[in-house]
């Protein structure tokens, strides 16, 4: 996948391609390994400084931060922030206080929350997990095969037409004609990734919020923060998107800079190498700092930022509009469901795997893209990423 909040991702996306097609090279698992402990870092370095610096410009003061892994964490603090409830939040928490287990609570995040002096929170950050972005990658591509499928498909009712003497638009096919077609179309799309002959599209591939930052404030000073930010001279807006409904936000994708000497620095006086010592890369290598892994990388990031005002975030996980619910929703709601997406998602998850696991070489992509698999197949092939045995009454 191109994921923008990468340094990497060109390097990234380049081994994802090979992959789809089921090319492998031997240094793979160790290039994934090396950027996913530098890029990840990366990000979660820029995401803390530049989160702070977001929040002096909406004249927070003074800022107090918490680290959470779970998103219950986040709707307690909810629950506990010092504003004045509208009627509608105040009903929204009641209910959660009444039966918090049935919101989720468990979900894994990889998020940091500011406060201010009072309590009152002032946004978040949070770095989007592997098993997000395979989903999202699954919706993404599908979209873009779908297209292709299609396209293949219709070719081949035009062909159909002429054959018969009578334009495409007079052409009638029948419904059973229609679905060979489509099933013949979708397994030449496959046989293209098979024969790598096929041509990515790296808008189909992108996806620009592996990191994001929420604000949080009242409409006059998001809607100030928003005109101030287009002055900033080292910070690039590349997307704007308004969404309303349910609960309204503003979201915006920014190109910003990062620090690399001041990423080396905490890498090191962090001691963060310690925590990904288990990473299959040896602990002298990685006790040396992360400049050896800053090759090939850009100077620049992309970053998802949402701004959003209290009562909406509370709609967004306790309401109408709660994260998971809308996780689900996107599950099932895809146009195609074919098996070529859901190996895109399996395969995606794999490659994360194959990078945080203690192994940095792998004998083969075991997921193709032309085959067919059921969830405990990856299962069993990222149980074996960390040589554990296979759960099995024989």
């Amino acid at each position: 996948m191109y994921l923008t909040s990468f340094a990497h991702r060109d390097r990234f996306l380049s081994i994802a391609e090979r992959w789809f097609c089921g090319r492998l090279e031997p240094e793979d698992a160790r290039s994934l390994t090396e950027i996913l402990i530098c890029d990840v870092f990366i990000i979660r370095e820029t995401l803390n400084a530049l989160s702070r610096r977001l929040l002096s410009m909406t004249n927070a003061g003074h800022v107090q931060q918490q680290n959470i892994r779970r998103k219950g964490e986040l709707r307690d603090l909810l629950c506990r922030d010092s504003r004045e409830p509208t009627p509608r939040v105040a009903g929204l928490l009641s209910r959660y206080q009444k039966n918090p287990d049935y919101y989720y609570r468990e979900t894994p995040i990889n998020a940091s929350v500011f406060f201010d002096d009072r309590g009152r929170m002032l946004g978040s950050y949070r770095v989007k997990r592997p098993k997000r972005i395979a989903e999202k990658a699954n919706r993404r591509i599908a979209d873009w095969i779908f297209g292709n499928v299609k396209e293949v498909a219709e070719s081949m009712a035009r062909g159909r037409a002429e054959s018969s003497g009578v334009s495409i638009e007079q052409f009638v096919t029948p419904p059973s004609e229609m679905e060979k077609e489509f099933i013949e179309a979708e397994e030449l799309v496959a046989g293209s990734f098979r024969d790598s002959s096929i041509r990515f599209d790296r808008n189909a591939l992108m996806i620009q919020d592996t990191g994001a930052i929420k604000i949080v404030g009242d409409e006059e000073t998001l809607e100030r923060f928003a005109q101030d930010l287009r002055s900033v001279s080292d910070v690039k807006v590349l997307e704007q998107e308004q969404f309303s409904g349910n609960f309204a936000a503003l979201n915006l994708v920014l190109e910003v800079p990062w620090d690399a000497e001041a990423a080396c620095r905490s890498f090191r006086e962090g001691r963060a190498w310690e925590r990904v010592r288990y990473r299959g890369i040896p602990q002298e290598e990685l006790s040396r700092g992360l400049e050896p892994f800053l090759e090939g990388a850009s100077p620049r990031i992309s970053i998802e930022v949402i701004l959003t005002t209290f009562a909406d975030l509370v709609e967004s996980e306790l309401g109408s509009s709660i994260h998971e619910e809308r996780i689900i929703s996107q599950r099932y709601s895809s146009r195609y469901r074919g098996y070529i997406p859901m190996n895109v998602e399996f395969l995606v998850e794999f490659l994360f795997a194959v990078g945080f696991s203690p192994r940095i070489s792998i004998d083969e992509v075991p997921i193709k893209i032309w085959g067919r698999y059921l969830p405990e197949t990856l299962g069993s092939y990222i149980r074996q990423l960390y040589s554990l045995p296979d759960h099995d009454f024989f």
